[in-house]
């Protein structure tokens, strides 16, 4: 097999579809634009949100509150998680990830203080709740922030 005798799979391919090419075409005349209007003519395209001139919903919503759009959020690991480790194991985003505790961790993990640990676990984390900290050192273990 050559690179030139390549082809794609039989029927997957269709010719493009000529617009306005006379009434035998099926398609001709308006071009199925219909007739008239903003939308028929050349260049008469809408922004995403145009509604005719009437106030947009966005507009129309009201808006609250303060959303970082640089926020890095975080994956969230419960005490009850903690507790697949065994006695002295170091808990860290590597070892999440291969338990299949975590699929994916971009920028970090907080361990939350929902459950109880019972094992001697070394946490090394991004941040930790007041309670799951306090949890993790009854238990005997360490919680290390990153």
């Amino acid at each position: 097999m050559k690179l030139s005798e390549l082809s794609p799979a039989e029927g997957s391919v269709r010719s493009a579809y000529r617009k306005g090419r006379g009434a035998g075409s099926g398609n001709g005349k308006t071009g199925g634009r219909g007739h008239k209007g903003q939308k028929a003519r050349s260049g008469g395209k809408l922004r995403i949100g145009f509604e005719g001139g009437q106030m947009p919903l966005a507009r129309r919503v009201p808006k609250r509150g303060f959303n970082n759009i640089f926020a890095k959020p975080l994956e969230i690991v419960n005490l009850t998680s903690l507790d697949k480790f065994e006695d002295g194991e170091t808990v860290s985003v590597e070892t999440l990830l291969q338990k299949g505790i975590l699929t994916k961790c971009e920028y970090g993990f907080k361990v939350l203080g929902n459950g109880k640990v019972t094992k001697k676990v070394t946490v090394k984390a991004n941040a930790f709740s007041k309670s799951a900290k306090e949890a993790i050192e009854a238990a005997g273990g360490k919680a290390e922030v990153m």
